[in-house]
């Protein structure tokens, strides 16, 4: 399904709307009143969504080479053979790309809105075209190099890179045409507060063109005459705590806070329990008479907010990770095969039973993923719920188990879940089993924000590997100091990063294992 209108939904199903059901919660398996809607929403199909920034980084990348191929086109096919003197020709094709990215950014021909106007977009991109040539000209003329170039060459590749770049613009209007239709632009969006503040928040975005928001409905811990059912026609669908749920039951984007600087506490208290989701947080400065810097704010059209959270790892960032988990995987599962291979002989030798265990686990937000491992233990004594910690020397583990559990050679698996299923990265906060806990007591009730763990992709290894936070967790610091560098990750993660844990990670197998059994 494509795009989805709140209201006509409300329209279509009244009836069905004025009944609360139960819904069962994420965590504790318990139930709770959960806006029929709400329900409905995060039952529709939701396809991937394309960022805007990923759009503009692909329109900035046909720009350059429209011009830098059309410019080595006609220096090749007119000029070519013909001069002794090259240089001014490799000079001022590679500097005229670059300009025309820095010109055609002035004239604001990048944002979203640009690519859906194709008129008055090729109006700006024909004048700034001719504006880069006119100053090309003129830096020729001052520095005396006019008469090494030729006449012909500069003609033909204005009128030449003038047609290129018209019909990238096409292309990628028509494309951006398709990919609106189709929801792919759409960045799903929840409100809250309500009263007047989130009404004229939601009216002045809906003035806006362009934005790509999408509003699934109003969330509102007040359950009186300050916060109605119903929001410049957006049913409120419920508290923070059925936001939570929902985001985790369907994909959602950005949430937008209405309430007022002034709120610090109450503002406090809801942002506690919403920055462990992977999404956009931003405050709404639109009824503010506090008054910044406008580099303070960021835009919605001409809506200012203030920018609260941002999910860690998105746009291009989610590109290059992903390229990375794929061509490092590939490369590690092709170079550790004669291992693995020997590990499944070993363990079939050893004792009865599969070569390898499936264990459901916690992933990205929250989602289920079933983590693939070398089996270890006895098949009769498997644990597939992770009800009880494997301790030192526990009874239930073979002898081909203690050692590739004390190697992390049982992980190795995992990379046919980072190259074909693309459930797991190569790095990132490992996986946890659902139902682990410690001294009898959940992860989530011993650390506090647990759950700000899962807003990235889980991965073989980490940050909190290599500093040796690895195997049983009989301890509450044991298990608050392993989030506490998963978080770490999160926020600082980069290639660089990655690359660093990788190297890593078989030096912190020999020297940090005292904690894997």
């Amino acid at each position: 399904m494509g795009t989805f209108d709140v209201r006509d939904m409300m329209k279509a199903d009244a009836a069905a709307s004025a009944t609360p059901t139960m819904l069962g919660g994420p965590d504790a398996g318990q139930t709770r009143r959960f806006h029929p809607l709400a329900e409905r929403i995060a039952a529709i199909p939701v396809k991937p969504t394309l960022s805007p920034v990923m759009i503009e980084g692909v329109t900035r990348l046909v720009d350059a080479l429209a011009v830098a191929g059309t410019g080595a086109l006609i220096y090749w096919l007119y000029v070519a053979g013909r001069v002794d003197y090259a240089l001014p020709y490799q000079i001022a094709i590679p500097a005229l790309a670059i300009g025309a990215l820095a010109v055609f950014q002035a004239l604001q021909l990048y944002p979203i809105g640009a690519l859906r106007s194709i008129l008055p977009s090729a109006v700006r991109l024909l004048t700034g075209w001719t504006m880069l040539f006119l100053i090309t000209l003129a830096v020729f003329f001052f520095l005396k190099v006019s008469d090494q170039v030729s006449r012909g060459w500069l003609i033909g590749f204005y009128f030449a890179g003038a047609a290129a770049l018209l019909s990238g613009r096409i292309a990628l209007m028509l494309g951006v045409r398709h990919l609106t239709r189709n929801g792919r632009l759409e960045r799903r969006t929840a409100i809250v507060g309500g009263g007047e503040a989130g009404e004229a928040l939601i009216r002045a975005l809906e003035s806006q063109r362009d934005t790509g928001l999408r509003i699934c409905g109003v969330f509102d811990d007040r359950n009186d005459e300050r916060s109605p059912d119903l929001v410049a026609g957006y049913p409120k669908l419920g508290t923070i705590d059925d936001l939570v749920e929902f985001a985790r039951r369907t994909k959602l984007d950005l949430v937008i806070f209405t309430l007022p600087i002034s709120a610090e506490a109450r503002l406090l208290t809801m942002l506690r329990k919403l920055w462990v989701l992977p999404i956009d947080i931003r405050l709404s400065a639109h009824l503010s008479k506090l008054r910044l810097r406008p580099r303070s704010y960021s835009y919605f059209g001409t809506v200012p907010v203030l920018d609260v959270f941002d999910r860690p790892i998105a746009d291009w960032d989610i590109v290059v990770k992903w390229m990375f988990d794929k061509v490092v995987g590939v490369l590690a599962l092709i170079a550790l095969s004669p291992v693995m291979l020997a590990t499944a002989i070993s363990i079939k030798l050893d004792s009865k039973g599969p070569v390898f265990f499936r264990q459901k686990r916690y992933g990205f937000n929250n989602e289920t993923v079933d983590v693939l491992k070398f089996r270890s233990l006895y098949h009769d004594k498997s644990d597939y719920a992770a009800a009880t910690q494997v301790t030192k020397n526990d009874p239930r583990v073979t002898r081909v188990g203690r050692f590739i559990r004390k190697t992390s050679i049982d992980e190795l698996p995992q990379l046919l879940n980072v190259v074909f299923k693309g459930d797991l990265s190569l790095v990132g906060p490992r996986p946890h089993a659902i139902h682990a806990s410690t001294a009898n007591r959940a992860y989530e009730q011993v650390v506090d924000g647990y759950f700000a763990r899962h807003k990235v992709k889980p991965g073989i290894t980490g940050w909190a590997q290599i500093h040796g936070w690895r195997g049983e967790t009989d301890t509450d610091e044991k298990i608050q100091r392993r989030v506490e560098h998963d978080l770490y990750y999160i926020e600082n993660w980069s290639v660089l990063l990655d690359l660093y844990i990788l190297f890593k990670t078989p030096f912190s197998l020999l020297t940090k294992n005292e904690n894997a059994y």
